[in-house]
């Protein structure tokens, strides 16, 4: 009886196990599982086996193991070796095998096998099939049914559980016991919440509950601290009702959650300095203004831009404006809230955003800590370097309910703020929305404005100083609008800039320029030169030489008459796109001028590096050699250095007879202004004459 009783449990639990191993399997694609009765019927078959064989379950079942899958030549082997383990139980060995498949082709496995007796005392025999194809072989000597599943969840990188319903682990298999949390022979017969870390353990304890109660495929992710490192994991939970037990299937899923880490830190944080980048600034922002709605509180958005920081950049390397951008981030951090953010939007711009704040005057505070934090020198490589900043603050909501607006006024408010002499902070005022406006109507009428032909070039003269005789125009832009009537150059050209519209502009100005200047030679018979102005976006034109090539053979203008006007602003666009187009413009013969000069900061060294013909003095300069000493010592030193390296100096802004006579005591080459001529149109340049009141002395 006793003996009995024990044979009975013994076939429970080898059915329990089938069961199990059954459900495990059904979802498993990379290993063939087909289960054959005592007349080698098929009565299980896997999706694996539909996969490696090519038969459905539907055609498999019922079907014999030497009719589907076993070559002619090894039948009868086969049906001995099968009856022999039934009748006198001796097994068939694990090995390698060729089979076929449903189209008669060779499939190679490794092959094993294990036999069960059901509740009908009847024996099943279950063939575990690995494709070699695809996976590694499994051992080669696994004989019995455990030696087998040992051999299986090896080749498998997942951690396989067994609970009861209440948590308690009846087998466990991992391919690396380096995955456990604790040594296998400390985990069989314990509850998962004996062992597992607390946060852990809820998460198995909840989803085992859930999927008693609710059935099917439950998955949730977990990670452990284990002495190989912090292992993360995904565990997939299913429910065996009829058995009162729950398949656990652990993965490691560390490399994808890393993978998954460094693609949201790309995403959403600044590379070089670790804070948060543009995209989740503006997220950011965009939270706390719903955060402020429901609070009725007030929030303040900072922008922040570090003066002079071009200069950094193109003096001592971008080596060290990274260290600078990197020092500072840090140093913003290092003063406002935890609550608050900082946020890097681009090149040396910089973001903070406050929330929570009763007033808007609770935000000065923090604002002359973020200025303050830039009086102390950044040392950098063992150099000390003076940098200040320029803020603009705008809140919500007194200046605007949206990210975007807000963005917009804290942006015009850190012009205010360089405008005043940088190394200061402007809060957003009514008077700044009113340049916005008038910005964005300028931007709008800018669209469009070429091809309605509202653009006209203008010509002014220059005078040689030595002859006294014209020798040249400058091409100057003049925007007539349909709608805003004229607008001044120094509204909508840095507008145009900064949308990219002043490449297709430039063109036109370019062709007008050169077609006005064949016609003015035609008609006076004279070679007189034409110079054009290029602006720092025409210079990442990869067009813009091909473009300069097509349109001089197109005029028939000689190169040498063509002047190209280059301020410090083109040059420090970049260094590689900078070469590429001097050089290209100095080998087609094309005259370079450096515009503006003693209004930069680093002038000298370009007139070192670089081609240039001709020096331009700017008309800020001009207007003061008659009054004021240090003007005029200035320009008395720029004619002299420029004439030292060969280059012929023009003065701009000429307005009087008085600034006249000294530009020619000093020796400049070239002067234009308003003393000669406005700019005029090209059909009055070409009747234009120097009258006599206009000549030194006049």
């Amino acid at each position: 009886m006793c003996d009995r009783k024990k044979s009975g449990d013994m076939e429970n639990h080898h059915a329990d196990t089938r069961d199990a191993v059954r459900q495990l399997f059904d979802t498993v694609d990379a290993i063939s599982v087909q289960g054959y009765d005592q007349e080698r019927k098929v009565v299980y078959w896997n999706i694996g086996s539909e996969k490696i064989y090519g038969y459905s379950a539907e055609e498999a079942v019922g079907q014999k193991l030497e009719d589907l899958i076993i070559p002619e030549h090894m039948r009868e082997g086969v049906v001995s070796a099968h009856r022999d383990w039934v009748t006198d139980g001796i097994e068939i060995p694990a090995s390698e095998l060729t089979l076929r498949n449903k189209s008669g082709q060779d499939v190679s496995v490794y092959s094993s096998h294990v036999m069960f007796r059901n509740a009908h005392d009847e024996y099943e025999m279950y063939c575990i099939d690995v494709y070699l194809g695809d996976v590694k072989k499994a051992q080669r000597q696994a004989v019995s049914k455990e030696e087998l599943l040992n051999s299986v969840f090896e080749s498998i990188p997942d951690l396989f559980f067994l609970l009861t319903e209440d948590g308690r682990i009846v087998e466990c298999h991992a391919g690396d016991s380096r995955k456990l949390y604790v040594e296998y022979e400390q985990i069989v017969g314990k509850h998962m919440v004996d062992f597992l870390p607390e946060e852990v353990s809820a998460k198995f304890k909840a989803s085992i509950a859930k999927s008693i109660a609710e059935g099917g495929v439950l998955s949730f992710e977990y990670y452990l601290d284990l002495p190989i490192g912090r292992i993360y994991f995904e565990a997939r939970l299913s429910h065996l009702p009829g058995q009162k037990q729950v398949v656990v299937i652990a993965r490691d899923i560390t490399e994808a959650n890393e993978a998954a880490e460094l693609i949201r830190k790309q995403a959403y944080f600044d590379s070089l300095t670790s804070i948060p980048n543009r995209l989740l600034s503006l997220d950011r922002l965009s939270q706390m203004i719903k955060e402020m709605e429901r609070s009725g509180e007030k929030a303040a958005v900072v922008f922040l831009d570090v003066d002079d920081f071009k200069k950094v950049n193109d003096s001592l390397g971008h080596d060290v404006g990274d260290k600078v951008l990197v020092e500072a981030a840090n140093r913003l951090s290092s003063v406002v809230r935890d609550s608050d953010t900082v946020g890097r939007l681009g090149g040396d711009e910089f973001i903070v955003l406050m929330g929570a704040l009763a007033e808007s005057f609770d935000a000065v505070g923090t604002v002359e800590k973020l200025l303050g934090v830039f009086r102390e020198p950044f040392t950098i490589d063992g150099r000390e370097l003076i940098l200040t900043t320029s803020i603009g603050v705008a809140v919500f909501p007194d200046n605007g309910e949206s990210a975007t607006d807000l963005l917009r006024n804290a942006d015009a408010a850190m012009y205010q703020s360089k405008e005043a002499g940088r190394n200061t902070y402007s809060f957003f005022t009514k008077q700044m929305n009113a340049m916005i406006l008038r910005r964005l109507e300028i931007e709008e009428q800018l669209y469009g404005a070429l091809e309605r032909g509202e653009f006209e070039v203008c010509y002014q003269p220059k005078i040689n100083l030595r002859s006294g005789r014209i020798m040249g125009a400058e091409a100057l832009l003049r925007w007539h609008s349909s709608v805003m009537g004229s607008v001044a150059p120094d509204e909508f050209i840095p507008i145009a800039e900064h949308t990219g519209l002043i490449v297709p502009i430039g063109k036109f100005v370019l062709a007008q320029a050169l077609a006005c200047l064949k016609e003015w030679g035609r008609a006076s018979g004279q070679e007189y030169t034409m110079a054009v102005n290029l602006s720092p976006r025409q210079f990442r034109d990869q067009d813009f030489i091909d473009y300069v090539k097509q349109s001089l053979r197109t005029s028939g203008v000689a190169p040498e008459r063509l002047e190209f006007e280059i301020t410090e602003g083109v040059l420090l666009i970049g260094q590689a796109c900078v070469d590429d187009i001097l050089t290209g413009l100095h080998t087609l013969g094309i005259k370079l001028s450096m515009d503006d000069f003693g209004t930069g900061y680093s002038s000298l060294s370009y007139l070192r590096r670089y081609d240039f013909d001709l020096l331009k003095i700017d008309r800020s300069f001009v207007g003061g050699i008659t009054t004021n000493k240090e003007d005029r010592d200035l320009v008395t030193a720029t004619i002299a250095m420029a004439h030292s390296l060969n280059l012929e100096v023009v003065a701009e802004g000429v307005e009087t007879a008085d600034q006249l006579n000294v530009l020619c005591k000093l020796g400049c080459d070239v002067a234009q202004g308003y003393h000669f001529s406005k700019p005029i149109p090209a059909r009055e340049l070409m009747h234009y004459r120097l009258t006599d009141s206009c000549m030194v002395g006049g």
